[in-house]
């Protein structure tokens, strides 16, 4: 896949799950703990799955807005999408993470916002690199 390349950060993480995580210019700096769930002792660190979720969700809505342009919608500007994000052991071995998105589209006729998130799920970066590998679901609320 040939990819026009415009912009390109670097993060550095240590001590894995129970560690920390920092992006090279520090605007990303946090610490990490395991959930209690995986097995770890918890804590007020974030995890991967977290920083996924916010990174998913922040992206999709920039993905409405192309959408929103291509399509000629004025988007709601209290559009929301959540993202829920879950881990867990994978049928044919190793682990394996599913996201939910919920995205609310406030003031929009439903149909035409189901056509706005399946214009946007084809756009975001995030759906194209997860598109096969991981199952997704889309529900327009």
């Amino acid at each position: 896949m040939l990819v026009d390349v415009k912009y390109t950060t670097t993060a550095m993480a240590t001590g894995g799950r129970d560690g920390h995580a920092r992006s090279e210019d520090g605007t990303l700096d946090v610490k990490l703990s395991t959930p209690k769930e995986l097995g770890g002792a918890g804590g007020d660190g974030s995890n991967p799955e977290q920083l996924f979720a916010a990174g998913y969700s922040a992206c999709f809505i920039g993905a409405l807005k192309v959408a929103g342009q291509q399509l000629k919608v004025k988007l709601p500007t209290d559009m929301t999408v959540t993202a829920k994000v879950g881990i867990g052991p994978r049928a044919a071995g190793g682990f394996g993470i599913t996201t939910d998105l919920t995205i609310a589209l406030p003031g929009l006729d439903r149909d035409q916002a189901q056509t706005l998130v399946e214009t946007a799920h084809e756009i975001c970066p995030y759906s194209n690199a997860t598109r096969g590998n991981v199952d997704v679901g889309l529900a327009v609320v």
